[in-house]
């Protein structure tokens, strides 16, 4: 347990319950995914072979099989209850689900083995993050691609989800160290590919002003620190791309 603590932060009782609920699975989840797939190069695919970072309890593999139509999805996630947790999930599933409980920093995963790489509101419970990124890029095909959905450190940072929810608070980052981050472990991610959408969810006030009515008060503020990242990030198919990214 100690080695789950030092390397991934449990979300709270509060959180596990909101996960688990239509509100998740609708405005955070399938959303950011509708969202992500806008941005996804056009000539790339198939998706046979899909890896699911911090599946939790599951909810997005049905979501990942429906729009990637893929062989298998490999489900990793830290916790060691992760059979109890997605194994019903996994079993519903259209395609094959395979559980592998492991640490994002240190996948025990072959190399070159995704086509795609799904990491969706997971990335600012890991502590090792720039080992996890690595990680990613390594276990990814030339070609692969990374879908990154995060809540930035301006989200995370705000008092409503320190009080509901758990995170590893020292290792928080803005969307452009997020950017800054996935460029520095080789992944091809411009401008076009990144989106920083101001979901009411991911509001401090946690939409509490658009629901009165005064929504424009928050977007008034061209300057606004971004409180979310969507970023679609590829793996270069050859060396002589990574040095031209």
């Amino acid at each position: 347990m100690s080695q789950i603590c030092s390397s991934f932060v449990e979300e709270s009782r509060f959180g596990n319950w909101f996960l688990k609920t239509n509100t998740w699975k609708v405005h955070v989840l399938q959303r950011a995914l509708n969202d992500l797939q806008a941005y996804l190069p056009v000539d790339y695919g198939p998706y046979t072979q899909v890896l699911d970072v911090g599946c939790g309890f599951g909810h997005s593999f049905s979501v990942l099989a429906q729009h990637f139509s893929p062989d298998v999805i490999v489900g990793l996630d830290i916790a060691p209850d992760l059979a109890v947790r997605a194994g019903e999930a996994a079993e519903r599933c259209l395609c094959q689900v395979n559980l592998h409980c492991a640490n994002a920093a240190s996948m025990d995963l072959p190399d070159a083995q995704f086509d795609l790489v799904f990491c969706h509101q997971t990335f600012h419970h890991i502590v090792e993050q720039e080992a996890a990124m690595a990680e990613f890029f390594r276990v990814l095909k030339p070609g692969g691609v990374l879908l990154l959905s995060e809540s930035t450190r301006r989200y995370i940072h705000s008092l409503p989800i320190k009080l509901l929810f758990r995170h590893p608070m020292h290792v928080q980052k803005t969307a452009k160290e997020y950017i800054s981050m996935i460029h520095s472990v080789g992944f091809d991610l411009p401008d076009t590919r990144v989106g920083t959408p101001y979901i009411w969810w991911s509001r401090p006030d946690i939409g509490f002003f658009e629901w009165i009515g005064l929504s424009a008060l928050h977007m008034k503020n061209a300057q606004r620190e971004p409180t979310l990242i969507n970023a679609v990030a590829v793996k270069p198919k050859n060396r002589s791309d990574i040095f031209a990214a």
